[in-house]
């Protein structure tokens, strides 16, 4: 029998895809010649809160800006621990000024907010597990930014290369299960981060290239629900097998621009 896990209350913060659209390429999902579905953008990320509420966690909202269209890839406009936020600074310029409105929110909530002198994008690349942060670099964020991130959190961080452009963050490669284990594609990194993430987690989750690519690794897992690209189903399958419950919510249309469940959510950790 797999053992009974624990879900731990979270607090998103989320942007509608009003404005979402795919005008440039800065990832190989991106082919600004394909037009995106704003309607059933906005039905897929209405689902998407509608599921984490269901399950009882707070979502915040952040009003979106006109032009730019990669402004409800939440996740990537900070890293936030013990109430400290670490913000970004986007290795595209066009997405850039993302930055300013994400800040402000957090001000006006009653954040200081660091402002990194190096590139980096947030939880993009920057993973919190509970004990340390596994921070991702190769094609966006720079190893100088994992030294902030731990100067500024005093948390270690351990500093991980990704070698296939396809998986161009961490959150599209990995994802935190609960405070013990993870999920990840192994190939996406480098021969020696694949031996550190085999030494740190021995029963990590593996997936496969396929499940990848559909995003299943772009997760969210509250510690026991797993909310996950229904197309991931082998996957899914293994973390059934691990007591782990998988709450399908179909974002096939941000895949369009190389985004999925845990690029549209920001968390917000007191």
């Amino acid at each position: 029998m797999p053992e009974t896990r624990v879900p731990r209350r979270r607090r998103f913060l989320v942007c509608e895809p009003r404005h979402f659209a795919v005008q440039y390429a800065i990832n190989p999902w991106m082919q600004p010649d394909i037009r995106v579905d704003v309607d059933l953008a906005q039905e897929q990320w209405q689902a998407l809160i509608r599921a984490y509420r269901s399950h009882g966690h707070a979502v915040d909202t952040l009003e979106p800006v006109a032009g730019l269209p990669d402004m409800v890839f939440a996740a990537n406009s900070a890293v936030v621990v013990g109430g400290r936020v670490f913000g970004s600074l986007f290795h595209a310029p066009e997405r850039r000024p993302e930055s300013t409105h994400y800040d402000t929110w957090f001000k006006t909530a009653g954040f200081d907010v660091y402002r990194p002198e190096s590139v980096c994008e947030g939880e993009g690349d920057l993973v919190w597990t509970g004990r340390y942060v596994l921070a991702g670099t190769g094609f966006r964020t720079t190893r100088e930014a994992h030294r902030e991130v731990q100067e500024f959190f005093g948390h270690p961080v351990v500093s991980l290369t990704l070698v296939d452009p396809y998986f161009y963050h961490l959150d599209t490669a990995l994802f935190v299960l609960d405070d013990d284990n993870i999920a990840y594609y192994p190939e996406a990194f480098s021969p020696g981060s694949r031996e550190v993430l085999s030494r740190l987690y021995p029963d990590a989750v593996l997936a496969t290239r396929d499940d990848a690519a559909a995003f299943g690794l772009n997760s969210v897992s509250d510690g026991r629900h797993v909310f996950i690209a229904p197309q991931a189903e082998a996957l899914a399958a293994g973390l059934d097998a691990r007591g782990y419950v998988p709450v399908p919510v179909d974002l096939s249309e941000f895949r369009k621009a190389g985004g999925g469940i845990k690029c549209c959510t920001q968390e917000i950790r007191s």
